[in-house]
């Protein structure tokens, strides 16, 4: 009772006409960085979070969470329509959405798409409005070392469960380590690897950092590739949105069980894409139907949309609750509560229950907007996917350029996102992950901290980390993760051998 009565409160704290405008202004904004290639929910927030520091948190937040919706909308149209992923998250719809479209069945798909959509974001918030006030409570018990073993099992999560080869990711994380460590010691007020650089005393910016990383970087891989629009178009009448909504309930256990992995992936956190492929690769596997998946079966549809904005909804729960985010665009939001003064963790559903419910209350009404909206509106954004590439590619390379300036007018600033810009194109080339980076980025100050307090808590002994029972068992399943690969492969090799012995 007591989170339904918050969540009155938070309904009333949304529900002004400064907040409705926001939100709208969001999804909206959301939608169209969601359908250009080249920008993403990432780097949408990232952009846009200067110009929100002359609002209130509330507002802020509302607006930029609002933003994430709509890109995860966004999405799906330039998937379904042009077999273009407008997010890293839609590629799997593109394997039987595409299909659709050509089949004349577009207005279909995008229906599935955005329905199904709706129904994971609506799971994953019921999820965060129960779950979080209870993981808040139980994490008022968290000292430094307890504060450790969780940033040290969400790492370990990255390259224990992550699809990219570990050591791809273990790199990526150290070079982010590295960049986190630049500036000033809080500790000892020592100088770090500024090498007299006064820019440098304070860091690198991660708002720069992912400004470059996922927006420049993304432009520079898609002008290479030479991007052409060529699509289907893209109109939904009402009678075939009832015809699908008719053909959706008979799909209940794969988006059933598409909510389940895009929440518990959101949560560990893998994110919204690996839950997008793994919820098409489960739905194709029991299917019973497997061969017509890629022909444009509408279940290949329902099943990656469905975990990926699970995924994304709940990547927000260990963020409010602990401080640790659960994706990129969930990492960009932790920094803009450091800016706005806001310390994430479970003080903030006692110190800020405005701000907490508000953004919970927030997520329903955005998550209904955003339906709306884009149910309504797809010919608008099919439309602009017909402008040259050439034309939009030189658009968003100023709004990039424009966001980075922004942080603190400094023209340094703007020569710093273009060398992560191309930081960003060599990851991408050379298939390296960018989450990890932006990750450790973050968290590597938060991680330092609380790793130093707990050694100055036990004299320099890495025993303080099991001497309670949550700490240990925290930090055992840390290592359990990060050691899942090689364990995987010792025993493919026993099994492996030993199975080809009885063969022979």
């Amino acid at each position: 009772m007591d989170e339904i009565n918050n969540l009155f409160h938070g309904f009333a704290v949304a529900l002004t006409f400064q907040n409705i405008l926001f939100m709208l202004v969001g999804i909206l904004l959301g939608v169209l960085i969601g359908v250009l290639p080249g920008l993403g929910g990432a780097n949408g927030v990232a952009i846009l979070l200067p110009l929100t520091f002359s609002m209130s948190p509330v507002s802020a937040i509302i607006m930029l969470s609002c933003i994430y919706w709509g890109a995860l909308f966004g999405g799906a149209i330039t998937s379904i329509l042009f077999n273009i992923p407008g997010e890293p998250w839609s590629v799997a719809t593109t394997f039987d959405g595409y299909p659709m479209a050509q089949q004349g069945r577009a207005s279909h798909a995008l229906t599935a798409a955005f329905t199904s959509s709706f129904v994971g974001a609506l799971f994953a918030i019921v999820v965060v409005t129960f779950l979080a006030p209870v993981v808040a409570k139980f994490a008022l018990e968290f000292g430094p070392p307890e504060y450790f073993a969780v940033q040290l099992l969400t790492f370990c999560s990255f390259i224990g469960m992550g699809k990219e080869p570990p050591i791809k990711t273990m790199l990526a994380m150290m070079l982010g380590f590295a960049l986190a460590a630049v500036g000033l010691d809080s500790v000892t007020g020592t100088l770090r690897m500024t090498y007299g650089t006064e820019s440098l005393l304070q860091g690198f910016d991660f708002l720069i950092a992912v400004i470059g990383l996922f927006g420049i970087g993304e432009i520079l891989i898609t002008m290479e590739e030479g991007l052409a629009f060529k699509g289907e178009r893209g109109r939904i009448s009402l009678r075939d949105v009832l015809d699908t909504w008719k053909l959706l309930p008979m799909h209940w256990a794969t988006s059933l069980r598409a909510c389940f992995i895009g929440c518990w992936m959101g949560i560990t956190p893998g994110g919204a894409t690996p839950a997008s492929f793994m919820s098409y690769g489960m739905a194709k596997r029991l299917s019973k139907q497997p061969e017509e998946f890629g022909k444009g079966k509408i279940e290949g549809v329902v099943a990656p949309e469905t975990a990926a904005h699970a995924a994304g909804t709940s990547a927000l729960l260990p963020m409010l609750t602990l401080g640790i985010p659960g994706s990129p665009t969930a990492a960009v939001l932790l920094g803009g509560l450091l800016i706005w003064g806001l310390q994430p963790g479970p003080l903030l559903f006692v110190e800020q229950k405005d701000f907490v419910w508000g953004l919970i209350a927030s997520m329903y009404l955005g998550n209904v907007v955003g339906f709306i909206v884009v149910l309504t509106t797809v010919p608008w954004w099919a439309a602009i996917l017909r402008i040259p590439f050439s034309i939009i590619a030189p658009v968003i390379v100023v709004i990039c350029a424009v966001g980075a300036y922004t942080v603190h007018n400094r023209l340094l600033d703007v020569v710093m996102m273009v060398v992560f810009g191309l930081l960003g194109y060599a990851f991408k080339k050379l298939q390296y992950p960018l989450a990890p980076l932006v990750l450790a980025l973050v968290l590597g100050d938060m991680a330092e901290s609380s790793f130093r307090q707990s050694m100055l808590m036990s004299k320099g002994s890495l025993s303080i980390f099991t001497e309670t029972l949550l700490s240990a068992s925290i930090t055992i399943l840390a290592l359990t993760i990060l050691f899942l690969p090689l364990l995987n492969k010792i025993k493919q090799s026993l099994f492996g051998s030993s199975s080809e012995s009885i063969k022979s």
